[in-house]
């Protein structure tokens, strides 16, 4: 079997575990009707000059390095699949990883923007997770902000030379984290604490997923870097190509 047809596998069955897995989601993504028009509106247009930095980006790697589209690809199932797991909380609410990480490390973070929000959009209409009205925001906090920490923290741990598995972790597990404070962040802008305000309102939520994220944040860690592993044995020539081998050596 060819290292291509490998990899096309892997995405499909990728997706498939997908749709079979979670048929009643309702993870930690802003669930429909639950933002004012406004903030709606607001976080739907500070995503704006992402998702157009976003299609360029994808546009050039596409044009430049034709045999990446299969990793560009399955970078978008990876983030479908975890994106769409849902995990209970002791909080009693649920939270779930993001995916976001591997794509923005090997191809950039606004690459990241415009993946994000198809898996976004693929997920408010097919699986009824998140949701339309709340698509700016949600596309924001995981798709942009999870992305951007993911990136530099690998840049500055290749920067100083740190042991690559150990920087893939930590990038990962990190902007996993960051995506759930600034969804934190958001929630508290629209529903501030009547005693406490904004302030209060976002430590609550924060309080709530903490005990939840942070060991998936942990998880998607560990998996991502197994991936990576995967990647430098079955896909090496489409990696050396666009230069990311070269980068982690």
């Amino acid at each position: 079997m060819k290292k291509q047809e490998k990899i096309v596998i892997m995405i499909l069955t990728g997706m498939a575990l997908g749709f079979g897995m979670v048929p009643t989601v309702n993870a930690m993504h802003i669930m429909e009707g639950y933002l004012q028009p406004a903030y709606c509106i607001a976080w739907g247009l500070i995503c704006i000059p992402f998702l157009a930095a976003g299609i360029f980006r994808i546009k050039k790697v596409v044009n430049e390095h034709r045999k990446t589209l299969l990793i560009l690809a399955m970078a978008g199932a990876y983030t479908f699949v975890l994106s769409s797991l849902k995990f209970p909380s002791v909080t009693g609410s649920s939270s779930h990883p993001t995916g976001t990480g591997l794509g923005a490390m090997i191809f950039g973070p606004s690459t990241m923007a415009v993946i994000g929000l198809i898996v976004l959009l693929f997920q408010a209409i097919l699986l009824a997770h998140g949701g339309l009205t709340t698509l700016g925001a949600n596309t924001f906090s995981m798709a942009i902000a999870g992305p951007i920490v993911s990136f530099i923290i690998y840049k500055i741990g290749m920067k100083f030379k740190l042991n690559k598995h150990v920087t893939i972790f930590l990038a990962t597990a990190l902007g996993d984290l960051f995506t759930y404070c600034v969804t934190s962040v958001q929630l508290g802008l629209a529903h501030p604490s009547s005693t406490s305000g904004v302030g209060g309102a976002v430590l609550e939520f924060l309080g709530i997923f903490a005990l939840t994220q942070i060991p998936l944040a942990i998880i998607e860690g560990f998996l991502t870097v197994a991936v990576f592993i995967g990647l430098e044995t079955y896909a090496k020539p489409e990696l050396s190509e666009i230069g990311f081998l070269q980068e982690v050596k």
